[in-house]
């Protein structure tokens, strides 16, 4: 499938950008439903955490890998590769009967994230022209929060028009800081002036 034409661009946009709010949502959404999963399924209090902590530790530690592996093999292929093993993770949890196959099930999501969502940028930048286009669709894909592990910047890195304009944001840019301004109605004029004739050094 080749993507030469604007319509077919915006299509592909428009599915990586779903995909990507769907990892990210997957992280949050699941707290909605702690309560009845740990009663469905037994679990005792301190390990209900880790129906949410192992789908973002393995999402956050297999970003790098992700990322490797779809240079490697494709970047295409290997998105295709995620979006299936998220899918059959997701289906594996829905059918979850204890607390160990339920983790389980979550720690392959969070395998599968990890593999889709460098892929998926990936993509973009290969896809969209360098300059406003590129821009529009790293701003379409990339607003939602990310997940834990997974820097928040990495699409506005991706980019260098994005990675000046977070810089240039921060306190640390010169650019950056207030310029000095007079209160309303006051003018230089007011500022009181130094008596003629005083020594600028200080008094012994």
């Amino acid at each position: 499938m080749t993507l030469d034409t604007p319509r077919a661009k915006n299509l592909a946009l428009l599915l990586l950008a779903m995909t990507q709010f769907v990892l990210v949502i997957d992280a949050s959404i699941v707290n909605v439903a702690l309560p009845s999963i740990g009663r469905a399924l037994s679990f005792s209090q301190a390990d209900l955490s880790w129906v949410v902590n192992a789908y973002t530790l393995t999402f956050g530690g297999f970003l790098l890998l992700g990322g490797r592996l779809a240079d490697l093999m494709g970047r295409r292929r290997m998105f295709m590769v995620g979006l299936v093993l998220f899918s059959l993770a997701s289906l594996l949890g829905g059918l979850a009967q204890s607390e160990g196959w339920l983790i389980a099930a979550r720690a392959v999501q969070g395998l599968g994230g990890a593999i889709v969502s460098p892929a998926a940028l990936s993509i973009i930048t290969t896809t969209f022209a360098d300059g406003e286009e590129r821009n529009r669709a790293l701003g379409v894909w990339g607003p939602w929060p990310a997940p834990e592990g997974q820097p928040a910047s990495s699409s506005a890195a991706s980019s260098p028009a994005g990675s000046a304009g977070a810089g240039c944001c921060s306190s640390t840019c010169p650019s950056a800081s207030p310029a000095p301004s007079w209160p309303r109605g006051s003018s230089a004029k007011a500022m009181p002036r130094r008596r003629r004739g005083a020594s600028t050094f200080p008094a012994r």
